[in-house]
């Protein structure tokens, strides 16, 4: 009986050792093994065995301080013995910077960063995140302090990408690859954003007022060129009804002359004269009791009662 208890419990101390030597790692996690407290392999994703009591997994003690959804700084402790191989984002707590024209003001960050080499991240370097916080801190206020109030707002891209590159150079020996730096917000003095917002009032009343006197230069462009345009077509009527007024002129005179030609009379004299007797009708109808005729009319309605007479007998 005592023997069965004894094969008994050496089982289930086999089956609790083998237990305890199995490690199943997820995708994307690694796990740091060591030997006799020295560091002996990483374990990727998978099933793995090791030896219990002389194999241990690496627990691995990271501190760092995050911002909640209320701005507060928060401390988050994470103890685990495994090691996320995805990118990570960090949103770390607003801090004071001062620019180059010595303006303060707050800003914080987003850090998107990736471990490379687990065996760096967790023997190269005691706390990784607080590591990387510390630095993208200290970096920021050396690449803000360069830079003037309005550069701070208008180069944002630039200070990001300085920002990744200093970054990425100073965690390379800690087996991480920085991937993006985004400023996600930045807080000027009240007093300077009172001004700010006048200015860009200003700015926007100048580029209505602008805008209003260029549409309104450009109506009187406009209307102007459509005057013009009114104008030479007027001119160009008037040239036509010109032409053709002379062109019908000509084709009677040269029917005039045409049925003159044996007569003798000038068919010339009879266009004009029947120029005196139009402006004689007009004369009338205006209603003046007074028409003064020139003396050489007279010889000129002779002329065309002549031609009248020569017409009617058909000569």
């Amino acid at each position: 009986m005592v023997s069965l208890y004894l094969v008994m419990f050496f089982a289930a101390l086999v089956v609790i050792i083998i237990a305890r030597g199995v490690i199943v790692v997820r995708q994307a996690e690694v796990v740091i093994i060591e030997r006799l407290g020295k560091y002996y392999k990483t374990l990727p994703s998978g099933l793995h065995i090791i030896i219990p009591i002389f194999d241990k997994t690496r627990s691995i003690h990271w501190r760092y301080n995050k911002a909640d959804y209320r701005g507060q700084v928060v401390v988050v402790q994470k103890e685990e013995n495994r090691i996320d191989m995805r990118e990570n984002v960090y949103d770390f707590p607003r801090q004071n910077v001062i620019t180059a024209d010595n303006v303060s003001m707050n800003i914080n960050a987003l850090l998107y960063f990736q471990i490379t080499d687990p065996y760096k991240a967790v023997y190269e370097i005691g706390n990784l995140p607080e590591a990387i916080e510390k630095l993208t801190q200290t970096s920021l206020r050396n690449v803000i302090g360069e830079l003037s109030l309005d550069l701070t707002f208008t180069s944002r891209d630039s200070i990001n990408h300085k920002l990744r590159l200093i970054l990425d150079e100073a965690t390379d020996k800690w087996g991480v690859k920085v991937n993006r730096v985004e400023l996600q917000e930045i807080q000027p003095p009240e007093e300077i954003r009172t001004a700010m917002e006048k200015q860009m009032r200003a700015e926007r009343d100048k580029r209505a007022k602008i805008l209003t006197a260029d549409g309104e230069k450009e109506y009187q462009i406009r209307v102007a060129e459509g005057e013009r345009q009114a104008r030479i077509a007027r001119a160009d009527g008037e040239a036509q009804s010109r032409l053709l007024v002379a062109e019908a002129e000509r084709k009677s005179i040269m029917l005039i002359a045409e049925a003159l030609k044996d007569t003798g009379a000038d068919p010339a004299k009879y266009q004009i004269a029947l120029k005196y007797i139009e402006a004689f009708h007009d004369l009338v109808q205006k209603g003046d009791k007074t028409v003064v005729l020139p003396y050489e009319s007279s010889a000129l309605l002779g002329s065309v009662k002549t031609m009248a007479n020569l017409f009617d007998r058909g000569i």
